[in-house]
């Protein structure tokens, strides 16, 4: 055989190679009403962005399939003195560009994630300084005692040092102010997937990193994630096998893709409480009807809009049943929920109108409603219900609903004086809730998500206390006590917690978080 046929056998069974592992590549195609709105994984705090983002880059404590803590590009750490936790970095780590992963890219992290612009500063904010002990260990110092700082971490993302310099990346992409940078579109973590083709609101494709230094449990080469925001759309892309996964699947449609033989509902109670939030800062409100004074500065207000809303009715006819009302700012899966304290004011229009009527609103006043239509289960459908329940009070509402791209960063810029939120307690702890949604707005990240700037000064103390409190039972006695006191001052109000619905074919396996957190590296497509 002569060189020149040796050499065409030789491309010929390379090429031959090539396409059978292309033919052999496992594919998931997600379905999603909405996107994650960037790639940086320090610019939105919201569950989805961070699902999404959470494949490419990494923490240095993560959770496992069951939703323990487990460790990430952290190995190991502990506490050395009640303020200083020791971290053991994971060695042999590169970024997706093949840059080495070392503390250097922490310490930037921490300095990024508590910068102007970050939407993750709660998850920093207890932190004094990082000091560098060598390459692979650092010393975390808190401002006080913090006993559940791993826990923290869970969503506190490392990105590269080398490549936010190179790329002029070393500020968040901060979506309130449309400001837009090189993570907003492209990606570099140490994640099991790499980002490969953004089309933001489209389709965002995502490729298995060969050189990941964990274990891949799934099979899943490819992940093709489709924006769908049409509820219709979206279950027919499923039924038709267009898509291989969604979630949400729509309330109303749950039954139907139940019916379908060769598909399957996950279903599981969620982390999230969906509750209202009022402006109880400014002395007037922007958008109202109302001039001089702020209605909601006064707790019968407040109070009056609480028990105007028929959350019952919600749940029936909005949420086909797929809700549980609640009267606390966590669900009972999240470490001090108190049982006693589960109990909702009474829907009772009458007196709604009784206590406007005292509060110097015999006839009601306008307000505008911000809501997103494209971010929580029948987010839209619920503002609307909210806005009829309030007109039988004599409350009107002007309905402003739009999708996430705008309404988060109206809301998040405080533009707002009555809004809907949904939060859930990465920590699966009372503080996470307590810290950055009711507490006073302050430094380090402390009500970043208080967007009403609801504010009382012993909340505030006890939420300080809890913090640092090791003493199980002398914590939860307090954060029993800031529930009371939030619930005293009808300082928002709480509507329900959600239930996970996700859709999937019969031969694709998922793990459901309880945050509705989907990790493709679980994922195995039979």
């Amino acid at each position: 055989m002569n060189f020149k046929k040796k050499a065409a056998l030789s491309l010929m069974g390379t090429a031959l190679t090539a396409t059978s592992l292309v033919a052999s590549a496992v594919t998931l195609r997600v379905g999603n009403q909405g996107d994650a709105l960037s790639m940086d994984p320090h610019s939105l705090n919201e569950s989805l962005q961070i699902s999404v983002n959470e494949n490419v880059y990494e923490p240095l404590v993560t959770r496992g399939r069951d939703y323990k803590l487990a460790p990430s590009l952290a190995t190991s750490w502990k506490q050395t003195s009640p303020t200083v936790w020791r971290f053991e970095l994971r060695k042999g780590v590169q970024f997706h560009d093949g840059t080495p992963f070392t503390a250097d890219d922490v310490i930037f992290s921490y300095e990024r994630a508590k910068s102007d612009g970050s939407d993750m500063k709660t998850y920093v904010g207890q932190i004094k300084e990082i000091k560098k002990l060598n390459d692979h260990s650092i010393d975390i110092v808190t401002i006080a005692p913090f006993p559940i700082l791993p826990e923290l971490f869970t969503h506190f993302n490392i990105m590269s040092k080398k490549w936010c310099e190179t790329n002029q990346a070393t500020k968040p992409v901060d979506r309130r102010k449309g400001i837009e940078n090189a993570a907003s579109f492209r990606a570099n973590g140490t994640g099991p997937f790499r980002l490969r083709e953004r089309q933001p609101n489209v389709r965002t494709t995502y490729v298995r990193n060969g050189n990941y230094w964990g274990k891949i449990e799934g099979n899943v080469d490819e992940v093709i994630f489709n924006v769908i925001g049409n509820d219709a759309t979206r279950v027919a892309a499923l039924i038709s096998g267009e898509i291989d996964a969604m979630e949400p699947i729509p309330v109303q449609d749950v039954g139907r893709v139940k019916a379908a033989s060769n598909l399957k509902v996950l279903q599981g109670p969620e982390l999230r409480v969906i509750f209202l939030g009022m402006d109880q800062k400014r002395d007037e409100l922007l958008f109202s009807n109302v001039k001089g004074k702020n209605p909601f500065k006064d707790k019968r207000v407040r109070q009056a809009f609480y028990q105007a809303i028929d959350i019952e009715g919600i749940k029936r006819t909005v949420m086909r049943g797929a809700s549980m009302p609640i009267a606390q700012m966590f669900p009972a899966q999240v470490n001090g929920y108190a049982p006693d304290l589960e109990k909702r004011l009474p829907y009772d229009p009458e007196a709604s109108k009784k206590l406007l009527a005292e509060a110097g609103y015999p006839n009601g006043f306008e307000v505008t409603m911000n809501c997103p239509n494209d971010r929580y289960v029948n987010d839209g459908a619920i503002c609307q219900a909210v806005a009829a329940n309030m007109a039988r009070v004599g409350v009107k509402i002007k309905l402003e609903v739009e999708t996430k791209g705008t309404y988060f960063p109206k809301i998040l810029r405080r533009d707002t004086s009555f809004y809907m939120l949904g939060w859930t307690s990465s920590t699966v702890d009372a503080h996470n809730v307590l810290y950055a949604i009711m507490s006073t707005p302050g430094d380090g990240g402390r009500g970043q998500f208080n967007l009403g700037a609801y504010s009382n000064p012993k909340f505030d103390e006890l939420t300080d206390k809890i913090a640092s409190e090791t003493d199980i039972k002398k914590r939860n006695d307090m954060i029993h006590e800031a529930i009371k006191i939030h619930q005293d001052d009808v300082g928002h109000l709480p509507l329900h917690a959600q239930t996970l619905n996700w859709g999937a074919k019969k031969n694709v396996d998922l793990v459901q978080w309880p945050d509705n957190g989907m990790m493709w590296r679980y994922v195995t497509v039979k």
